[in-house]
Parts: C-alpha cells; sequence; structure tokens
C-alpha cells in the first residue's frame, strides 16, 4: 500500500517527539539565524543615507562593529542548529534501523519469499539513510531558510510595501513549478529505488554463485546483466537530476525578472523624492539576501522527494505483519513438550506469487494428511522429489500454516502455543545449512546473546556427538575460531556437522532432520549417524531423507506422492509389499552398487 506524503510527514514526526528540548534549542538557533540576516540589510540603510554626506557620526562608526558581531552570532547559532538537528537525526536512525530488523527478524517465511535478500539490505542499510534528506539537509535548509525568507519579507514590507507586493508575485508562480516538478520526481525516484534494489540482486546473485558462474565461464552473461540493470538505472538517474534541476534555474529566472521590476519602480519612485539611495540598496540587498534561501528552498524539492520514496519503502517494511502479532494471553505457555504430534486432515498450498493478485492461483502440495506421532518415535518421511516431505516437516515449527486441517501438539493444536514456546521445543538440522560469521562456540550454541553465558560444557558434549573434535584440535583457537561467512572457511561435512552440533546442544524433545547427513562423506555419515540414533532415544524424531539406507531403522517410514500419504510401516514391511519405497530402495541399491 502507497502511503501518503501527510502519512509518511507525520510518522516521521511521531519519531522526533522525543526529542522536543533539543528540536526546541535548534529551531531558537535557526531563529537567530534568520534574525541576523535580516539585519545586514538594515544596517545598510542608515550607513549609505548618513555616511557619506561630508560629517562624520560616531554612531556610524560602530556599524563594521556590529556586522563583525553579527557574523559570530550567526555563525555560533547556525553550528549549534545543525549539530543539534543532526544529533536528534542519528537518535532516530538509529531507533528506525533497530525496528526494521526487529519487525525483519520476526516477519513470516512468505514475506521472505516474496522479497530478495538484495532488497531488504537496500531498504534496512541504505535506503534508511536516504530518509536523512527529510529528517537531516531538508528539515535544517526548510526551517531556517524559511524564516530568513519570511524575516527579509518583513523587512521589506516595513521598508517599502509597494515594491514588495510586487516580489510576492514570485511566490506563487515558484510554487506552480515546484507542484509539477514534484510530481514527476516522485515518480521517477520510486522506479530509481526499484532499479537499485534489482542491481543489488544480481551483483548478490552472482557474488553467491561465483563458482557456477567460473564454470561455465559465465562472466560476460552476468557483465551483460549488470550493465543492462545499471544502464537503467543511470536513465532514471539522469532523468531524475534534469526534473530536479529545473527548480534552480527556473527560480533564478523569476527572481531576476523580479528583480528588473524592482528597478524599474524604484527609478520611477526616486523620480518623484518617494525612495532615497539607501532604502533602494537596503530594499535590493534584502532581497539579494532572499535569493539565496529561496533557490535552498527551490533545491530541496528533489532530495525531499527522494527521501519521502525512502520513508515509504521504510514504513512499508515496517508494516509488514509479524508471525506473532500480538502476545495474546489466551497463548498457552510450554515448558517441555511429551513429544506427540498428530495431523488431522492436514492440506496446504503454495500461492502462486508470480501471477497477478486478481488471477492468483494455489499450487496443492499437501493434502489429506492424517497420522499420529507417539512421543519418542522416529518416522522417516521418503518419496520423490516435490512429493511433499520438507513441506510437511516445515507445518510443524509454523513456517507456514496449513491451508486445513489441524496439528496438534500434546493433544493441543500447535496455533494455540506460544510461537517461541513452540519453536523452542525443536532441534532443526536442514540440507541448507545456515552459519553465521561468529566463533563454532557461538554457533553451535546460537541464540545465546552474550558469549560469556554459553555452556562450554555442553559445547563440548555437541561437538565430540557431532563428530568435530578432531577438527576443533587442529584450530589454534580452538572453539572460539571464527569461521567466516557461513562457514566459507569450513569443507561441507564440517558445516553439516557443525549444524547437528548445535541441535545437540539445543537438547530439545522434538528433532527434525532434513537431510541432516546428506553433506558427509561415508565414514563421517557412519559416526555422525551413530551420534543422532543416540541422541534420537527418547525424542521424538522427524527425519527425511533421500538415503534410504540412513533410515532403515525408523519406528516407521512414511512414503509420500504428489502430497499423499501412499504407504506406511517398517522398512521391513515396506519391502514386503513392493510397492514406491521398494522400488526407490531398489534403484537406490543398484545405483550404489
Amino acid at each position: 500500500m502507497k502511503l501518503k506524503n501527510e502519512q509518511i510527514f507525520f510518522r516521521v514526526i511521531a519519531y522526533l517527539k522525543p526529542h522536543k528540548p533539543m528540536i526546541s534549542m535548534a529551531l531558537l538557533a535557526m531563529v537567530v539565524v534568520a534574525a541576523t540576516e535580516t539585519s545586514i540589510p538594515a544596517l545598510m540603510k542608515p550607513l549609505l543615507d548618513r555616511g557619506f554626506t561630508g560629517e562624520l557620526n560616531e554612531k556610524l562608526w560602530q556599524v563594521p562593529f556590529f556586522l563583525v558581531g553579527l557574523a559570530v552570532i550567526r555563525g555560533a547559532a547556525q553550528f549549534l542548529s545543525n549539530y543539534l538537528l543532526n544529533r536528534v537525526i542519528n537518535e532516530v536512525l538509529l531507533v528506525l534501523r533497530e525496528q526494521m530488523f526487529n519487525k525483519l527478524l520476526l516477519a513470516p517465511t512468505e514475506f521472505f519469499q516474496k522479497s530478495t535478500a538484495a532488497h531488504l539490505i537496500n531498504a534496512v542499510v541504505f535506503e534508511v539513510n536516504n530518509v536523512l534528506s527529510i529528517l537531516g539537509t531538508v528539515a535544517i535548509n526548510l526551517v531556517r531558510d524559511s524564516l530568513t525568507v519570511i524575516g527579509l519579507l518583513g523587512y521589506l514590507l516595513y521598508l517599502n510595501w509597494k515594491l514588495t507586493m510586487f516580489v510576492i508575485i514570485i511566490f506563487p508562480i515558484i510554487a506552480g513549478f515546484v507542484a509539477l516538478i514534484n510530481k514527476r520526481l516522485r515518480k521517477l525516484n520510486r522506479q530509481q529505488q526499484d532499479y537499485t534494489s534489482q542491481l543489488a540482486y544480481v551483483v548478490e546473485e552472482a557474488s553467491a554463485g561465483h563458482k557456477v558462474v567460473k564454470l561455465n565461464s559465465g562472466q560476460d552473461y552476468e557483465m551483460h546483466r549488470f550493465y543492462e540493470m545499471a544502464k537503467k538505472l543511470k536513465s532514471f538517474s539522469i532523468k531524475a537530476s534534469v526534473a530536479g534541476g529545473l527548480n534552480q534555474p527556473l527560480t533564478q529566472i523569476v527572481a531576476s525578472i523580479a528583480l528588473s521590476g524592482v528597478l524599474l519602480i524604484a527609478l520611477m519612485q526616486s523620480s518623484s523624492g518617494g525612495t532615497t539611495v539607501g532604502e533602494f540598496v537596503a530594499f535590493v540587498t534584502a532581497m539579494m539576501l532572499m535569493i539565496s534561501p529561496l533557490k535552498h528552498l527551490a533545491d530541496i524539492n528533489q532530495p525531499l522527494q527522494r527521501g519521502l520514496i525512502a520513508a515509504e519503502l521504510i514504513f512499508g517494511l515496517m508494516d509488514q505483519q509479524p508471525e506473532e502479532s500480538i502476545q495474546d494471553q489466551s497463548l498457552l505457555p510450554i515448558a517441555l513438550a511429551k513429544g506427540k504430534i498428530e495431523f488431522r486432515g492436514v492440506g496446504f498450498s503454495y500461492q502462486q506469487p508470480q501471477l497477478e493478485e486478481a488471477i492468483q492461483e494455489n499450487r496443492e502440495v499437501l493434502r489429506d494428511i492424517d497420522m499420529t506421532i507417539s512421543p519418542g518415535e522416529v518416522v522417516a518421511f521418503v518419496g520423490p522429489s516435490g512429493s511433499g516431505k520438507t513441506t510437511l516437516v516445515n507445518l510443524v515449527p509454523r513456517f507456514y500454516s496449513p491451508t486445513q486441517g489441524v496439528i496438534y501438539l500434546d493433544d493441543e493444536p500447535i496455533n494455540t502455543y506460544r510461537l517461541a514456546d513452540l519453536r523452542r521445543q525443536m532441534g532443526f538440522v536442514s540440507q541448507d545449512v545456515i552459519l553465521f560469521n561468529d566463533t563454532i562456540a557461538a554457533n553451535i550454541a546460537y541464540g545465546t546473546v552474550y558469549p560469556k553465558d554459553i555452556d562450554r560444557i555442553r559445547v563440548s558434549e555437541a561437538i565430540q556427538a557431532a563428530n568435530l573434535s578432531e577438527m576443533i584440535r587442529e584450530l589454534p583457537q580452538g572453539v572460539d575460531t571464527v569461521i567466516g561467512h557461513n562457514g566459507n572457511r569450513l569443507s561441507g561435512g564440517q558445516r553439516q556437522r557443525l549444524a547437528i552440533a548445535r541441535a545437540v546442544y539445543k537438547n530439545a524433545p522434538i528433532l527434525i532432520l532434513d537431510e541432516a547427513t546428506s553433506s558427509l562423506d561415508s565414514e563421517s555419515e557412519r559416526q555422525v549417524q551413530g551420534a543422532l540414533e543416540s541422541l534420537m532415544q527418547g525424542r521424538t524424531t522427524l527425519v527425511i531423507a533421500h538415503r534410504l539406507s540412513t533410515i532403515e531403522n525408523a519406528d516407521r517410514i512414511v512414503v509420500l506422492e504428489h502430497g499423499h500419504v501412499i504407504e506406511v510401516g517398517t522398512h521391513r514391511d515396506l519391502i514386503l509389499q513392493n510397492g514406491l519405497y521398494a522400488s526407490l530402495h531398489r534403484l537406490q541399491f543398484s545405483t550404489s552398487t
């Protein structure tokens, strides 16, 4: 939903309210700046009217010293206003970043499917800086220059109201030009923002897939993609610069016309004795001083529009509904689950996000799933790719919610539990291992906020269970070794075992293993499989495995095809049934031999 300018301004102002004292002091300093600006032409009038008559006047000797004093006061007030407002700005930006990242962490899984990482990084890291255009330079110039224009305009009215009325005519003309340019700038800046996110996404993909790029000689292809997107971004940047750049020259042209008119009227008034030299010079000086802040006000338009677009993106992200928006008191707490899981008529459909909203269709992945898993039971899910295995286990920790039916944990629907409590009952190891650029200990004890709170004994036990002891001994800093971006300093098997160690450390009553041993060599797989089987004792375990040899000892094997459960039984029972499981088993056995 696109926000209106008024809505954006009100939301920005809400962030400024806690800083009223500093903002008030900054505004007071800006008033001083505006007053000193107005005082300069006021000093010119007596100096010219009485200072060049051939008679010395003691008071006129004070004028140069007044000018120096005004410059000192103006400089001090300008520095104070800039400092105070920039301090407020940085405080607000810190709050905005914190709230945005918090919203990101609490966003549902569907949100991350619809948004690229590059888009989110652009919003949280870069676009939030563009709001500085509103809170920073724009705010300072807007307030200070507006006060200066008002002060000078008041002095012009006092000095010669007839000439001033002629000058005022230029304001609605300038406002009309600005309004027309505003509309185009807003559209261009929104498109420019989209292309910036798309360009960042190209860089993200090329960086993440650098091995594929190199192996397939894809450098030219990626360069072409990058160049085409960068060219589009350049085009819209130039269009925005052209539109924004029209403000200043148009303002100068209109101001020059007004100045010419003033000169003509002043000459006519002077011929009739209505205007002195001092009055005329003071009027022209005040008018010329007013042109500079007017140009600044005109120049504000482009960064202001850019800032509004950035704020729109930021507030759009912050308006995303979290997975659990309200800590409802009716939600059930759960300290330690027994581990009974029940599926009753469960179905699930993915929406097709690439389709227009009006014609969106649902792609059915699961339907009519009915089963009960007893506490401590090990249940394996197998089937061809796309059969719904991973989707089914992802419903248990509520990464997704069933579109049909209900899932129960310990005879209570899982959506009646507090989400954090529900997920605390589950250890999860996926085939897509995610590690963090931190120490081995911090990755194993992930979720522990402070390093001093990590249980080193449990870390050691988890390392031993995951067959990582030998690797740790070879590292100079042991468990305090930083493993790099997504563990890129480790081998594939080491990364997989580190993820298993994390699940061991968590010691949850329910384990979800999605291809947990897929990246291990035969020897490591044998050792880790033994550790996992020991860990599974007394815990409800859901296992997804393509290697059927790793699940032969499961209490039950559930075979899925096209989202349906078609076979259930032990390994021995399913081999005797000679169905899909037996066929998959024979295929793997013949391939391995």
